[in-house]
């Protein structure tokens, strides 16, 4: 039987995941970067720009957001640590969607290297 640490390792074998010092270049390029952490996670802080879509539902999303249905689209996903983007990385590119990084330590990485964040006032 397969723990989330093992589905992960799977997942990061698979998907592209970007080292931090490529991270800004990548976020300002993208078509789109999602954060698919929790709603309260995201409201406590993001990358700017960045919208919120949670790893639950990011299948439903994708597949009722005609913004987000292009597979034509370029995007940069995050989450935590990394481990949930590159799940949702792994599912985009089985949906179809061939130009999707992760960004390697997720939003806690991006914070300890004191990159600009959005953050409630």
């Amino acid at each position: 039987m397969k723990t989330a640490h093992d589905l992960v390792t799977q997942a990061k074998s698979t998907v592209r995941e970007i080292p931090l010092d490529q991270a800004e270049y990548a976020v300002r390029n993208a078509n789109v970067v999602l954060d698919v952490r929790e709603a309260e996670e995201f409201a406590a802080g993001h990358l700017p720009g960045a919208i919120h879509v949670s790893r639950g539902l990011l299948e439903f999303k994708l597949s009722g957001s005609p913004d987000l249905s292009s597979r034509a689209l370029s995007f940069v996903l995050y989450c935590k640590t990394s481990g949930r983007a590159a799940l949702a990385a792994k599912v985009m590119h089985e949906m179809g969607y061939r130009d999707v990084i992760s960004i390697a330590g997720g939003y806690d990485a991006w914070v300890a290297a004191g990159k600009p964040v959005v953050k409630p006032l």
